[in-house]
């Protein structure tokens, strides 16, 4: 069975607005005005739901997430869903949401990355409806640098199209503006300088890799919860939708190295790594836990691992990020000069 592509995106569109996790709160509406301004700039109609309070930790409960999130992905007048970012229950979503309504309607985009992905991978696994893991809502206004692209150019790609990106140069670290007090802010400050690395490459060397397969994943945190439940069944959907085989990818958002590290055995003793010909890792946000460091983390769960693993890719919580397509089919290469993924929306 083939992935199924939401329509690309097209000017008039509409475009839906609902918080299935963490609400905006009074301090941050500025800025949610600002980027749902900035998308009707760039002449999308713009709908914004009832699920945006943002109190609590979630915006509403869960079953009135759940029927928002549902309506919109099965309205055919809404040609995407873009939260404005994730938060940390969107789990509670998965029992509630109509995943056949959603199956048998006209794809829909989903956007984001964080805990949105607790309900993006769900979606893409169990239905075979491509979802969007790229910068939040809350991020769009802002600049992505070359040679990575933003998630509206993988939004607005027709199916059969190539997506080419490449390593960036830089990426942010230590303090930065803060949106409460820089709503209209467009420009990200990318000041360390970055590469993509191969796990246990020695003394910096780079064997080559080249590795296909249909892209998966998300961050560590959320979809390391999926595994054993019928939201997470990656074996099933390698057989119906991934001959290829898979690329599997993850970030951490905030956990310690050890929490990391006990996350990854998880997800590989869960077989999530098995029809996997590469797996990708994001530039972890998490702290070491005493001397134990997040590289340790991944040595600890992926040292004997059979299939090439890259990590520090440009995907996750420290900008910039790649937009990736689950579904897609992809080539990731990585060589002593150059750092590459190219998706193919077939």
């Amino acid at each position: 069975m083939s992935i199924r592509y939401p329509a690309p995106l097209r000017p008039g569109d509409r475009i839906a607005v609902t918080s299935p996790s963490a609400g905006v709160g009074r301090q941050m509406v500025p800025r949610l005005e600002f980027c749902i301004q900035h998308l009707r700039d760039l002449s999308y109609e713009v709908v914004v739901g009832r699920c945006m309070d943002g109190s609590g930790i979630t915006s509403a409960p869960a079953q009135a997430r759940a029927a928002e999130l549902t309506a919109m992905l099965v309205d055919p007048t809404i040609r995407a869903v873009v939260p404005p970012w994730g938060g940390e229950l969107a789990i509670d979503l998965l029992p509630l949401l109509d995943f056949e309504a959603i199956s048998t309607a006209e794809p829909t985009w989903l956007v984001g990355y964080s805990d949105l992905t607790t309900v993006m991978v769900p979606l893409t696994l169990r239905t075979g409806i491509a979802s969007l893991h790229g910068s939040n809502l809350m991020d769009t206004p802002c600049a992505v640098p070359e040679p990575l692209l933003p998630w509206l150019a993988a939004a607005t790609a027709p199916a059969g199209s190539q997506l080419w990106q490449g390593a960036a140069a830089a990426y942010r670290s230590g303090r930065h503006d803060h949106y409460a007090f820089h709503p209209e802010m467009r420009t990200m400050t990318f000041n360390t300088p970055s590469r993509w690395k191969l796990l246990g490459a020695k003394g910096g060397a780079v064997t080559e890799v080249c590795a296909t397969g249909r892209l998966i994943g998300g961050c560590l945190e959320t979809v390391s919860m999926l595994p054993g439940s019928a939201y997470g069944d990656i074996a099933e959907f390698a057989e119906r939708h991934a001959r290829e085989g898979l690329l599997v990818y993850v970030e951490v958002a905030e956990a310690d190295a050890v929490t990391v590290a006990r996350m990854l055995h998880h997800l590989r003793l869960a077989g999530w790594f098995d029809r996997a010909n590469a797996v990708l890792v994001g530039r972890s946000a998490g702290p070491p836990s005493g001397d134990f460091s997040q590289h340790d983390a991944l040595m600890h769960a992926f040292g004997d691992l059979s299939v090439p693993v890259l990590y520090d890719l440009d995907l996750g919580h420290i900008p910039p990020q790649l937009a990736i397509v689950n579904g897609a089919l992809a080539t990731v290469e990585l060589t002593s000069a150059t750092a590459t993924l190219v998706q193919h929306l077939i």
